[in-house]
């Protein structure tokens, strides 16, 4: 078992000071906080969870990663993930990771050395090697993490067919789908495909546009703008509701008719959506189920550590037919 005096020797530094890194305490320099966290990943050194699995004790908390709450979507998933864990006795940390690789890096450290007894996350910044390394639970929304952190998701393909059969049945021949960043083993991607599978199968053109979760709204429009001026298309698929909205504006600033002119579908489906842009047609993601299912695959996890869970889990979605597809 790795002690905090092995650290310790490693970075040649005080058991006191190795402490007080980790616990985020007192006056440090950096240089000696990044020796210290070295020492800690080089030795696999998990603080304090080896002393709570001695005294048999769980610490009732449960971290929560995720990009931030601005988004509807992970505004209203980590809004249901509290309510739902509170119930059932837990608190929660909720780490806002941004695009920031090395933010996330540090909440997980945090997380650990603040002994929660599992994690939450639907993290944007893939590849990251701690997350195989950390000792407590980990079941991820919609991110690929590694081989062996279980992903709950909606049924993108599923989604990602019925929007672009939509499209399809209202006459439109130059459908376009907006995306976010296509990372090769994302459940996400199936949005993709299930648009291609589509086109492919009515013998229609693909056209495709991504603009990536980190890209600022300011470029988004532009880009859009370029689409809607130059492309013409009589179609969009969104794969997330912002990004209808935007097309939706800027064709409004374009004098672009919708639905009779371009016809346009985005997905997800949150409540704020729903109720404050009801002409949207989307693909409603079951948002209270997610979060019931990423609570029990963890709880399971913290209960049994040597359970073995499946790779995925995937729910059903629905689509909402709106005045953004039919006039």
């Amino acid at each position: 078992m790795v002690k905090l005096s092995d650290v310790a020797d490693l970075a040649k530094v005080s058991v006191t000071t190795v402490s007080r890194v980790i616990n985020n305490y007192g006056s440090l320099s950096q240089k000696t906080k990044d020796k210290v966290w070295s020492a800690i990943n080089e030795l696999n050194y998990q603080p304090n969870n080896l002393a709570r699995s001695l005294q048999g004790k769980k610490t009732q908390l449960i971290g929560l990663i995720f990009p931030g709450v601005s988004n509807p979507f992970f505004g209203e998933l980590v809004q249901t993930l509290e309510n739902q864990l509170f119930d059932k006795g837990y608190r929660v940390i909720l780490c806002n990771s941004a695009n920031n690789a090395e933010k996330e890096r540090a909440y997980l450290r945090m997380l650990s050395a603040n002994q929660v007894d599992g994690i939450i996350t639907g993290t944007h910044n893939l590849g990251i090697e701690e997350y195989e390394k950390v000792s407590v639970p980990i079941v991820s929304s919609d991110r690929h993490l590694g081989d062996h952190i279980p992903i709950v998701t909606s049924n993108n393909y599923q989604g990602g067919r019925l929007a672009t059969t939509s499209l399809v049945n209202t006459g439109s021949k130059k459908i376009t789908i907006i995306t976010g960043a296509n990372s090769p083993e994302n459940p996400t991607n199936e949005r993709l495909q299930g648009y291609l599978d589509i086109l492919k199968k009515n013998k229609l053109s693909t056209n495709e546009l991504e603009l990536p979760f980190s890209m600022t709204p300011q470029l988004k429009r532009i880009a859009i703008k370029d689409l809607l001026m130059n492309e013409h298309p009589d179609a969009i698929f969104c794969t997330d509701d912002l990004n209808a909205i935007l097309v939706s504006d800027i064709a409004t600033e374009e004098h672009i008719k919708i639905p009779q002119q371009l016809k346009l579908i985005g997905y997800d489906g949150t409540q704020f959506i729903q109720q404050y842009y009801p002409k949207l047609a989307t693909v409603i993601q079951p948002i209270a189920e997610i979060s019931a299912l990423l609570i029990d695959l963890l709880l399971k996890q913290i209960d049994d550590p040597a359970i073995t869970l499946d790779k995925l889990y995937s729910l059903p979605v629905k689509l909402q037919i709106s005045e953004s597809l039919l006039a």
